[in-house]
């Protein structure tokens, strides 16, 4: 190592979105790869790294809150996997900016506390447009008439005329979806009452529910709460 580099030493944080993730390693070993990328000849990472596991119900974060104490008491460098996965979450980005310790993340190694209060301000403000909008959206089809409410997500009996005589026209398909989206979307107000704000996490929420993604398989992600929501929206828009 060059005389004129100074070591650095990092604890390490890396995030999963839920437990059965967890416990198969699915996106740890990316983070990982990430943080071995990230350090130079001569740095220190200290063992071991912290991992959460989140559901999307929680949003307290212990082992952010013990990565963050060790690096008070060692000095340490808060180093995080992988900040993009985060950039939407306020109440993380928050909590980052105010914990008064050193952090830099290996795929933004660039972000400070100033870029990372401007992150937050731009995820809250997006939680509070989906919110908006979304109430809003459930508001009008109330006004309709489109009953509303439950779990049951995408997964719409069949429309009268596809029991009566054959395959559904796409008119009585996309209406099915209509009040599917509908029904997910009370339901991401529910979630949303619980503390989860991204839509990563609101996607987790779904997923620990039991609620049925759009394909009747799989886990919930942030790209289909987003594409349940803009279908809501799109619907109730004015004509």
């Amino acid at each position: 190592m060059d005389a004129t580099t100074q070591a650095r030493t990092f604890v390490a944080y890396l995030r999963v979105s839920t437990d059965k993730q967890g416990k198969s390693g699915l996106g740890l070993e990316a983070q990982q790869a990430a943080i071995t990328a990230f350090l130079r000849p001569g740095d220190r990472l200290l063992a071991p790294p912290f991992v959460e596991v989140e559901s999307g119900r929680n949003v307290e974060r212990p082992q952010l809150r013990a990565a963050m104490d060790r690096c008070r008491r060692t000095g340490a460098t808060l180093l995080i996997a992988k900040l993009d996965r985060l950039s939407r979450d306020a109440h993380f980005l928050l909590g980052l900016q105010k914990a008064g310790v050193e952090f830099v993340a290996a795929d933004m190694p660039n972000a400070n506390r100033l870029t990372v209060g401007i992150m937050a301000m731009v995820a809250e403000e997006e939680a509070r447009a989906i919110s908006v909008r979304t109430k809003a959206a459930l508001a009008a089809a109330k006004a309709r008439g489109t009953k509303l409410g439950g779990d049951r997500g995408y997964r719409p009996s069949s429309p009268p005329d596809a029991k009566a005589g054959g395959a559904a026209s796409g008119a009585a398909r996309s209406l099915s979806a209509d009040h599917a989206a509908f029904r997910v979307a009370t339901t991401i107000e529910a979630v949303k009452a619980e503390g989860a704000a991204s839509l990563r996490q609101i996607a987790d929420a779904l997923t620990a529910r039991g609620v049925p993604t759009p394909s009747g398989e799989g886990a919930w992600t942030a790209t289909a709460v987003r594409r349940v929501l803009a279908r809501v929206e799109r619907v109730t828009a004015p004509a």
